[in-house]
C-alpha cells in the first residue's frame, strides 16, 4: 500500500496546483448572486478526479500493468509519451507566460462566471479535470497505481490520496470563505489576480516536474 501511495503523491500535487480551475472556484466563491455554484463546482472536482483515476487503473489492470511486481513495458511506455507531451505542454505555456503576466481582467470566460447555474459550474470541473495537464497527469497516478501490483485495498487507497491531494488547492479558498468571512473576499480576489498572472509560469514549472519523473521512471526500469 505504502509504494501505491508513494507513486501518486507528484501527480497529485501537479493536479492540486491548477490555477485556473482555482481562479475559476474565487470568481464563483465572491460572485453576487451566493457561493452555491463554487460549492457544485468543488465536488464535481474530486468526483471527476476519482472516476477518471480509477477508469484508468481499471484498463491498466487488465492489460497486466504489473509483471511480477515490476512495470510492464506497456506502463513504461505510458510514462515516456505523458513525459514528452508533459514537456511539449510546457514549453507551451512557457511562451505563453508574458501575455499571462500582463493579464489584469482574465479570461473572457472567467468573467462569465458571475451568472453560472451550479450545473454549469459542475461541468466546468470536468472540463478542467480533462484539461491536457490534469488529464495526463490523472493517467499517469492510476498507470501507477496499477504497475506496483498492490491489493485491492491498497490500490482504493492510493487513488484516494490522490484525489484528496487533486483537490487541496481547491480547499485553501474554500476555508478562506469559510473561516474568514469579513476579511476573506479581499484575500481571494487577490489570489485571483495573482494567479491569473502566474498562470502560464505555475503550469510550466509543474509539467516540467512530472515530465522528469515519468521519464526518470521510466529509463531506470527499462535498463534495470
Amino acid at each position: 500500500m505504502g509504494e501505491a501511495i508513494g507513486e501518486v503523491l507528484a501527480f497529485g500535487v501537479g493536479v492540486a496546483l491548477s490555477p485556473l480551475a482555482i481562479v475559476a472556484l474565487v470568481v464563483m466563491l465572491v460572485a453576487p448572486g451566493g457561493a452555491r455554484p463554487a460549492w457544485a463546482f468543488a465536488g464535481a472536482w474530486p468526483l471527476s478526479l476519482a472516476l477518471v483515476a480509477t477508469l484508468v487503473l481499471l484498463l491498466a489492470d487488465g492489460s497486466d500493468a504489473s509483471a511480477s511486481g515490476t512495470p510492464a513495458t506497456c506502463v513504461n511506455v505510458v510514462k515516456i509519451v505523458g513525459g514528452l507531451l508533459l514537456v511539449l505542454f510546457a514549453a507551451y505555456e512557457w511562451r505563453e507566460r508574458a501575455s499571462s503576466e500582463a493579464e489584469t481582467e482574465g479570461p473572457g470566460w472567467m468573467r462569465k462566471l458571475d451568472r453560472v447555474k451550479l450545473a454549469g459550474a459542475a461541468g466546468l470541473a470536468v472540463l478542467f479535470v480533462v484539461k491536457p495537464k490534469n488529464l495526463l497527469l490523472t493517467i499517469g497516478a492510476g498507470v501507477a497505481v496499477a504497475q506496483v501490483g498492490a491489493s485491492a485495498a491498497g490500490q482504493a487507497s492510493a487513488i484516494g490520496v490522490f484525489v484528496v491531494l487533486g483537490t487541496a488547492g481547491l480547499a485553501i479558498p474554500l476555508a478562506v470563505h469559510v473561516l474568514m468571512p469579513d476579511r476573506g473576499e479581499g484575500l481571494l480576489i487577490d489570489l485571483r489576480d495573482w494567479m491569473v498572472r502566474q498562470n502560464a509560469t505555475i503550469v510550466a514549472v509543474m509539467s516540467l516536474v512530472i515530465a522528469a519523473k515519468l521519464l526518470g521512471d521510466a529509463i531506470i526500469s527499462l535498463t534495470t
